[in-house]
């Protein structure tokens, strides 16, 4: 794919993510702020690696790419599932910059939920390493390390939001569970 048309998508992609995120690119105390600059990098990654996506597809390094980008796609399903089904989704709920399914009434711990409390994170960390590892290179290890301290912030910011609206059950919930990866962070 040449450079324009990757330009391109770039833009066009940046302009659909700003547009979710409108409500949430106002203020640094939105959790959205942070993940929107966690998509950018992601997108970066794979835009600069996608002429490699299937190139030598049994090397070591494309193996580890897609254990980490299925988990990725596994993480995110789930999360979502469970978010609609546990979570029961209020539209109405009026706390500023969250998307539909974080519109969660009820704190939400079985499942994935059980062993880590953000498993959508987790999934868009599992698609940047994925990415990252489908061609080295120095720009795609600051991407990726740009998106992993990105998400993290964005899960700090989110989990301050989450003891506001759910008080001391979400603090014990995390005592309880990792960040995101379970049992290590």
């Amino acid at each position: 794919m040449s450079f324009l048309v990757k330009a391109i998508s770039f833009g066009v992609i940046t302009l659909l993510l700003a547009y979710i995120s409108r409500g949430s690119l106002i203020s640094l105390r939105l959790h959205g702020f942070y993940r929107f600059f966690a998509w950018e990098m992601i997108v970066v990654l794979v835009l600069l690696n996608l002429d490699a996506w299937f190139f030598e597809p049994f090397s070591c390094h494309q193996l580890i790419s897609w254990i980490l980008l299925f988990l990725s796609l596994y993480l995110a399903i789930e999360g979502v599932r469970l978010l609609r089904s546990i979570g029961k989704p209020d539209v109405d709920r009026d706390d500023e910059g969250l998307l539909g399914v974080e519109k969660t009434t009820r704190l939400v711990h079985a499942g994935i939920y059980h062993y880590i409390r953000h498993p959508m994170y987790s999934s868009l960390l599992c698609l940047a390493w994925g990415a990252f590892f489908k061609s080295f290179s120095w720009i795609g290890i600051v991407m990726a390390l740009g998106a992993s301290l990105f998400l993290t912030l964005t899960a700090k910011v989110e989990e301050s939001e989450d003891i506001r609206y759910f008080g001391e059950a979400y603090r014990t919930y995390q005592q309880q569970t990792k960040m995101f990866i379970p049992y290590v962070f």
